[in-house]
């Protein structure tokens, strides 16, 4: 059921984004960020009514003050990696306010210490399956949402730049439907694959396939069709790498602390998609020469190194994953 729970994520990202679109041209931006908040008050309004009831003797104390600060730090993070200019023009401010989320996530991770009913288990995300796994959660997601934006805005750049589709947004948006459709395709061929494949093994075979999605857009997007099989394979890879991660974690999490653990890791995940977004941002930007709208060709060729990068470092992770599990279940 979890695992269904991220892939079903992944095909709300083939639905989202060609809808938001056509709001954007419709009627704004601001139609589709009203969209964005809808759909948010309405998945907390759910999540709040299906909320179940605290057992006998016990109280359901919501740890408000750990969330606070969790996203306080969070929003700095996110802030200064999307921020390049500020880091340019203002050092010693984005300085400042790096030193500030740091000290926050000191201070989350104490509060949750401290905490009878924290808003992560502190204590048990540091087992060293559970971190690495959010590790290849945290880098993989970096790697993933790259290679989404890269293949998005290439489509949209128009053809004046030497080269592109000049696709408007809502179109562009529609070049995710291979990559919600077969990531559902993967995360349904999953529970299937891992009756003979181990969790972690199914990881590191996906952040492969998500790596070779990145070869293909670094080596072919002269066409249309070959945008849309990039996506396809990262879609396949995603939907894949989302229904494995459950496996890995619950695997050596106790059953009280299932909810805490798996949170904890859809927070990361979160956390590298907004960062693999805001650094094809900055790798493009970085490629764009003065004077010019649109960056170089070889600026996307460039970021879909460094996505490969990335997902080696999270296949070289799963394996290492996958060889403590052996030899905790072969001593």
């Amino acid at each position: 059921m979890i695992a269904l729970i991220s892939v079903v994520s992944i095909i709300g990202a083939g639905v989202g984004y060609p809808l938001a679109a056509l709001l954007a041209e419709l009627g704004g931006v601001r139609a589709a960020y009203g969209l964005g908040l809808v759909v948010t008050a309405a998945a907390l309004l759910t999540a709040w009514r299906s909320m179940p009831e605290a057992p006998e003797g016990r109280y359901a104390h919501v740890d408000v003050a750990g969330a606070v600060v969790l996203a306080a730090a969070l929003l700095l993070v996110l802030f200064l990696v999307g921020e390049r200019n500020l880091w340019a023009k203002h050092l010693a401010v984005a300085a400042g306010l790096a030193v500030v989320a740091v000290v926050l996530l000191c201070v989350w991770a104490v509060i949750e210490l401290r905490s009878t009913t924290p808003l992560v288990d502190v204590r048990a995300v540091r087992h060293p399956a559970v971190a690495g796994a959010n590790l290849a959660m945290f880098v993989g997601g970096i790697g993933m949402y790259l290679l989404l934006t890269l293949i998005t805005r290439y489509a949209q750049t128009p053809h004046g730049a030497g080269y592109g589709f000049g696709l408007t947004t809502f179109v562009a948006g529609l070049v995710l439907i291979p990559f919600s459709v077969l990531g559902f395709v993967a995360g349904k061929l999953t529970p299937r694959v891992r009756t003979r494949i181990a969790d972690p093994l199914l990881l590191a075979g996906s952040a492969v396939v998500v790596g070779g999605g990145f070869a293909l857009f670094a080596a072919a997007r002269s066409d249309l069709t070959e945008l849309f099989a990039a996506m396809g394979v990262l879609g396949f890879g995603v939907g894949g790498f989302s229904a494995a991660m459950p496996g890995v974690i619950l695997a050596v999490t106790p059953k009280s602390e299932t909810s805490s653990a798996m949170s904890f890791n859809y927070v990361v995940r979160s956390v590298g998609y907004s960062l693999g977004s805001a650094i094809g941002g900055l790798i493009l930007a970085a490629g764009t020469g003065p004077g010019h709208l649109f960056p170089d060709d070889s600026a996307y060729t460039t970021a879909a190194l460094v996505g490969i990068g990335a997902m080696a470092i999270t296949t070289l992770t799963s394996l290492a994953l996958a060889r403590r599990r052996s030899s905790e279940t072969n001593p």
